[in-house]
């Protein structure tokens, strides 16, 4: 309708007939005419408008026993003041997702162009279909939906359970952690986790002040990615994994491709505890530090026992210990992106029959991968340094092996005047450091290849030829556990103990 008849009929009266159907008539007529004469609202176009959501992450957190669909609700808003385009809103995984949303009515993977008014809002309905009992399901599906809206890309994050496990969910939060946290342990009790579900950690787990976690044999602990779990101040955790039932931390992507992957979830953060932390066969693979205990008030008294365990495949550090107390017997640090060792700030720290191995070739790494130190320079969040520094009172390495791919494998950061005392007894080192003075070296080989059986896939036992055999001494054996190596061979059956984790068996034909 055309500028002129609207102004016209804006400006038309009328006189009563006293019929009230006349004045009905009219006044219908010039509701019609002045709606249909107004403009439609303006589409902001800006890149600045920007849409806003209920949640930034929608959790299907029912822990599913059966096959069956789940719902849940998304409200999206426009919080501009101007109508919006959504040009598309789309599934990541498109047809390859077990999500559907349902925009327009009915399940869809993808709609185009919904507009939204101004301060107005929108539902979408999503819906998961799980089987938990099939093995070969994920742990958790992971997916996203993506808002499309003026050149900006939004996105929603959407999480289920795959497979039926134990499912713990962080939803708290605390300034100074970046990701939610829930507790699992809580003050004061003691908390068993026995082998009848995995287990899967959604942020951070925590085991808090005076109380304790332990686990039992073959439980296998599965992190999502940037979860971790933290045995908090005065708490203890207890890993209690046998030979043929070992104890497994690691990812919580269980396809073929990500079964040595890096990378895939934090670490295991210890402060000092109540009673000795403790992990007996255990594996902890596939993060970003595996472990990494440090102390956050003078005195701490208690010590971390690692006994035939293995720590493999960080992007950071394998054991990352400030100011600590560590006793290791025939366990295997290796393939770290930077370091398998890195004690801090001193300490008290104890290794027998242990194998710190690096290889790692998913990224150029020059650095030594085996770090002493008393000292720690700290960066905090305004760019302030601070220089921690604390007494080395002993470094105890009896009848190990530290080789890598890199010439230098060894690194000291002595602060003077401060106690630095450290002794290799027996070991086979990679570095170029002289090793003559017998009050740190005693009897020690450095550059001579262990001829690990193939480092490629973390199997460091070692070969036929290896200069490692019968190498140790018997002396190093201090206790009865250090009589058998990880695989449960005996260590004194011959000539001398190998150094290392592992004590070589010939082959019978």
């Amino acid at each position: 309708m055309n500028h002129y008849i609207c102004a016209k009929f804006s400006r038309m009266g009328f006189k009563s007939s006293g019929l009230i159907i006349n004045s009905v008539f009219f006044l219908v007529l010039i509701a019609i005419f002045i709606s249909a004469c107004q403009k439609d609202e303006d589409i902001g176009t800006e890149q600045s408008y920007k849409l806003h959501f209920s949640t930034d992450t929608i959790i299907f957190d029912t822990v599913f026993t059966t096959i069956g669909t789940t719902t849940r609700t998304l409200k999206v808003y426009n919080r501009n003041d101007k109508k919006v385009n959504i040009s598309k809103i789309y599934l990541a995984e498109g047809n390859n997702s077990q999500y559907r949303i349902n925009v327009d009515g009915s399940p869809t993977i993808s709609v185009n162009n919904i507009e939204l008014a101004a301060n107005d809002s929108m539902f979408i309905f999503v819906k998961v279909n799980v089987d938990p009992t099939n093995e070969l399901s994920p742990l958790i599906i992971s997916d996203s939906i993506l808002f499309e809206t003026n050149g900006n890309l939004q996105d929603v994050n959407l999480v289920a359970w795959g497979q039926d496990a134990d499912y713990f969910v962080g939803n708290k939060h605390i300034e100074g952690l970046s990701y939610p946290y829930t507790i699992v342990a809580r003050e004061n009790t003691d908390t068993a986790w026995i082998d009848d579900k995995p287990k899967v950690i959604y942020g951070w787990a925590v085991v808090d002040s005076a109380a304790s976690l332990t686990i039992g044999p073959g439980c296998n602990i599965h992190f999502h990615q940037n979860s971790g779990l933290w045995v908090y101040r005065g708490g203890s955790i207890h890993v209690n994994g046998e030979k043929d039932s070992v104890v497994t931390f690691q990812g919580d992507r269980l396809e073929l491709e990500y079964r040595d992957q890096p990378g895939q979830w934090d670490r295991i953060w210890i402060n000092e505890g109540s009673v000795n932390n403790e992990f007996n066969y255990a594996v902890i693979k596939n993060g970003f530090i595996g472990i990494q205990a440090e102390t956050t008030v003078e005195g701490m008294g208690n010590a971390l026992i690692l006994n035939n365990t293995k720590i493999e495949n960080m992007t950071l550090w394998g054991l990352f210990t400030v100011a600590y107390g560590v006793f290791s017997t025939n366990s295997v640090f290796a393939n770290c992106a930077e370091r398998t060792l890195f004690i801090s700030v001193g300490g008290y720290y104890d290794f027998r029959h242990c194998t710190f191995a690096n290889y790692w070739n998913n990224t150029i790494r020059q650095e030594p991968s085996f770090v002493l130190s008393n000292n720690l320079l700290v960066y905090g969040a305004d760019g302030s340094q601070t220089l921690l520094i604390g007494k080395l009172e002993n470094a105890y390495f009896g009848n190990c092996i530290i080789y890598g791919n890199n010439s230098e494998e060894i690194f000291y950061s002595n602060e003077e005047d401060v106690e630095f005392n450290y002794q290799f007894d027996h070991c086979i080192l990679k570095t170029e450091l002289d090793i003559t003075d017998p009050q740190y070296y005693i009897d020690c080989e450095k550059n001579e290849d262990p001829l690990f059986v193939d480092y490629s896939v973390n199997n460091y036992r070692i070969d036929t030829l290896s200069p490692a055999i019968d190498f140790g001494s018997l002396d190093v054996i201090n206790s009865p556990q250090l009589n058998n190596d990880l695989d449960g061979n005996s260590r004194i059956a011959d000539d001398g103990p190998d150094p290392g984790a592992y004590e070589f068996i010939p082959q019978v034909n």
